[in-house]
């Protein structure tokens, strides 16, 4: 059984961080979330990968390659236009198994997939839907089921008392390949929309399981700073790829930090990050690979990618900062997101 992640889409409302990349391409916890992605589904028995790619694909696929970095083997869809979830699933067709997993690969999780698979091959549907559960389902797609868990509609952000449920669909499906006979070829596609509607009224063969874990559509910045948090208190337990130095303080490879700079947990310092004297990080920072903070800098509810370089005598609360800024010196920065290589001087 092989894997297709869904990585072509924009990702407009989480710019200007995704600006030049595509979203899954954006880093969490100081790693792009489709390589934690990657990893996480080859932890549970997928090795072999079906990517759909369209806007800034060459990003992914020269981080990528063939995958044997991983260990496993990974192969590319390009959509010639964009093609909506559906019509990418239908792009991909002749690389796909009999029965195969399609990941929207910007939804970060934690899903364990041996439920959802065991589910999928006991009812014997043409398409089994992982579901979760929200608090606030008026901004979702709701799903209404049957006593069986086959699905009978999707109800489009309705109105909390006329809710059918609070299950909504968490972008991870299981499908057989005679599922895709339902997509019309190189058409722009909603399979939320369009395809799942359409096999629910011809074959009533589509069904929904809540699966639990970790689960959050980081499509916004407020979004992305709660993942971070999450991940900082463990609630959120992802691998990270540093050493914990004391309880929350995680520190990467190669950092030189000054001895009278103070680390408040929860904090994580990617590899190779120089900070300077009387510098206070924390708490809730996520400093990336490479980056040099100077001297007496207050850094604190603040995602910094690569290569940053922080003049002495910042002040950063709230922000997020893409890859290569430069900033400072003496300068107070409350809530900004910024992602284009450029230089901010007082």
């Amino acid at each position: 059984m092989n894997a297709l992640l869904l990585a072509g889409g924009l990702g407009t409302r989480l710019r200007p961080l995704t600006e030049q990349m595509p979203k899954p391409m954006a880093l969490v916890a100081n790693r792009p979330w489709l390589e934690h992605l990657v990893i996480h589904l080859k932890n549970q028995g997928i090795d072999h990968f079906v990517f759909a790619v369209k806007h800034y694909q060459e990003l992914i696929r020269n981080h990528f390659g063939d995958g044997s970095r991983w260990g496993v083997s990974i192969r590319y869809a390009l959509e010639p236009t964009l093609l909506g979830t559906a019509g990418a699933i239908k792009n991909a067709e002749d690389m796909l198994d009999e029965r195969f997993i399609v990941v929207n690969a910007d939804i970060v999780h934690e899903i364990q997939l041996l439920p959802l698979l065991e589910y999928h091959r006991q009812h014997g549907g043409l398409v089994t839907i992982g579901l979760t559960e929200v608090e606030d389902p008026t901004q979702y797609g709701v799903v209404e089921q049957d006593e069986h868990g086959r699905i009978l509609r999707f109800v489009e952000k309705p109105r909390m008392e006329e809710a059918p449920s609070c299950k909504v669909n968490a972008g991870i499906y299981v499908m057989e390949r005679q599922s895709l006979s339902y997509i019309p070829t190189n058409q722009a596609v909603s399979i939320e929309r369009e395809t799942f509607p359409l096999l629910i009224r011809e074959t009533a063969s589509v069904y929904g399981k809540v699966i639990t874990g970790y689960w959050k559509d980081m499509g916004t910045k407020d979004r992305y700073r709660i993942i971070h948090w999450d991940i900082l208190n463990r609630r959120f337990a992802l691998p990270l790829s540093a050493q914990e130095k004391g309880q929350g303080i995680w520190v990467g490879d190669g950092c030189e930090i000054a001895s009278g700079a103070l680390l408040v947990p929860p904090v994580l310092i990617g590899n190779r990050v120089r900070i300077g004297e009387r510098s206070i990080i924390g708490p809730y920072a996520v400093i990336g690979d490479d980056c040099l903070l100077g001297r007496n800098v207050r850094c604190s509810e603040t995602i910094m990618w690569n290569r940053c370089k922080i003049g002495d005598a910042m002040h950063l609360n709230n922000c997020i900062f893409g890859n290569g800024l430069e900033l400072g010196p003496s300068q107070i920065l409350h809530g900004a997101v910024v992602n284009r290589m450029e230089v901010m001087r007082a």
